[in-house]
């Protein structure tokens, strides 16, 4: 508890912290179910004071040289370093990921900015030859002007750095809304954000439920971009709003991984991949292994080591260090797993290990789930094509790369894949065949900073890191350059 006692409880617009006129809401500690902090929610009106404050902010912030911009950069990577073990602390306490995790988090955190700050000198535009003399044409990347980003619980640090470090970058302002089960690690991250020196309007947190805040900015006509990462519906919903101003949206919504084990990889780095991919965070991931698909002659082999593996997994106190599994973050969250493995069971599926929640659990009000090994299923089973997003895996077999691929593709979710083998020609197919923006051969995420982050169907549109990501928080401007003096289209004679 020591590490929260005074994070603000207001959110901070303008450079200011701004008491929320619209009431209060509780924060709760996954492990225990204590309320940790009461934080306040800002109005519908307040959400356009913050995108006003960004939008006065704009002009000179984007016209500020790149390397200015990276410069504040590289201050808020320096002090997200300087303060990592508090900020680890924070997200444990509010979201109940294992401490050995929220420290990867917050160094990811800091890797973000250090990453898009390396962007100073390379935002390029073209310059093409023109139909006529003494005439050039500009194709510019600039600042595209007021972002609306709304994050989720899962990743409370680093996805605030995700959406803020390009923005700041490219030149544009940004308001921020965290998701209310973890506005925490966004309030320190506005502490930070200030410490920096980032001017008044350039980057705006703003707390409160959706139906309040996130439909504000989402509704707003003034923002030149939304940006979320989330759920399905919230997703339709913002792109619904979006669409009424005509706002651009970047979506990245979430998936239904498949995880593919030919008969010839090497199936202890297959065993252990898979287990990773799919309990970290409690498996509350958009890239988990959401599903396990294993080539038949080694399926048994294959589900023995996988449950001897999980067997030696400890569901405990998040900030217990010898922790390999915490809590889900909410009751709700609890009990949608739960009745993902209660509905399987019932359509024929057999629990091979785990099942329910604990015991004996390592705290009486926490969220706890066994991690649990599903096997028997029902190819149509909701389980094998709604997201779990919980410490529950199902793992079926199948006989040919046919098979596998068909089924991996049987889901409106395109967002990650994953192939274990040792065969090129197997490795080629799968990379062509596979319908998925991200396919992990012999290896599991998380993803690159440098790479790019954006899936298919329902995962989304658009997406983010890398050169590709930072695309979204600009737009081109072409600009015709006659500098001979002469015209250089036929023009209508004088008379």
């Amino acid at each position: 508890m020591e590490a929260i006692r005074d994070i603000e409880s207001r959110s901070y617009i303008d450079g200011q912290w701004v008491t929320g006129d619209d009431g209060s809401f509780e924060v709760l500690n996954p492990a225990t179910g204590e309320v940790i902090q009461q934080v306040n929610q800002v109005s519908a009106a307040q959400v356009q004071q913050a995108i006003a404050a960004a939008r006065r902010a704009f002009p000179q912030w984007s016209r500020r040289a790149p390397l200015e911009r990276a410069q504040y950069m590289k201050r808020i990577a320096a002090l997200v370093r300087r303060d990592a073990e508090r900020l680890a602390r924070v997200v444990v306490l509010e979201q109940g990921k294992t401490i050995r995790e929220a420290r990867g988090e917050v160094g990811g955190t800091a890797e973000f900015f250090d990453y898009f700050a390396e962007f100073a000198r390379r935002i390029q535009g073209e310059i093409l030859p023109s139909d006529f003399p003494g005439e050039q044409i500009w194709i510019q990347r600039v600042a595209l002007g007021v972002v609306g980003a709304i994050i989720p619980w899962n990743y409370p640090s680093v996805l605030v750095a995700r959406k803020v470090a390009p923005s700041l970058i490219a030149g544009d302002t940004i308001v921020l809304k965290p998701h209310e089960m973890t506005p925490l690690s966004a309030q320190e991250m506005a502490r930070i954000f200030h410490e920096a020196g980032v001017p008044a309007g350039v980057i705006n947190i703003v707390n409160g439920t959706g139906k309040t805040v996130g439909e504000a900015i989402t509704n707003s006509p003034d923002l030149d971009l939304l940006t979320m990462t989330g759920s399905v519906p919230t997703g339709k919903r913002i792109m619904a709003a979006a669409a009424a101003n005509l706002t651009p949206v970047s979506l990245e919504l979430g998936g239904k991984a498949p995880f593919i084990v030919m008969a010839d990889s090497d199936i202890d780095l297959a065993v252990r991949s898979a287990a990773t991919s799919r309990y970290m965070n409690c498996g509350q991931v958009c890239i988990c292994n959401e599903r396990t698909l294993v080539q038949r002659n080694v399926y048994d082999a294959f589900v023995e080591r996988f449950i001897a593996v999980t067997k030696q997994l400890k569901v405990g106190m998040p900030l217990d260090e010898s922790t390999d599994i915490g809590p889900k973050v909410s009751r709700q969250e609890l009990d949608k797993v739960d009745a993902f493995v209660s509905d399987a069971i019932q359509l024929g599926a057999t629990v091979a290990f785990g099942g329910g929640r604990p015991t004996n659990p390592p705290s009486s009000g926490g969220y706890w789930y066994n991690p649990t090994i599903l096997t028997g299923l029902d190819l149509e089973a909701p389980i094998m094509h709604k997201e779990i997003f919980g410490p529950v895996l199902p793992i079926v077999p199948f006989d040919t790369l046919d098979e596998a691929l068909s089924i991996a593709n049987e889901s409106r979710y395109g967002l990650s894949a994953y192939l274990f083998t040792n065969d090129m020609r197997t490795i080629m197919r799968a990379v062509n065949e596979i319908s998925f923006g991200e396919v992990y051969v012999n290896r599991v995420g998380p993803e690159s900073i440098q790479g790019f982050h954006g899936g298919y169907g329902d995962s989304g549109i658009g997406g983010d890191d890398g050169s590709h990501g930072l695309d979204v928080y600009l737009r081109k401007k072409t600009v015709y350059l006659n500098y001979s003096g002469a015209a250089t289209v036929p023009v209508v004679p004088a008379r």
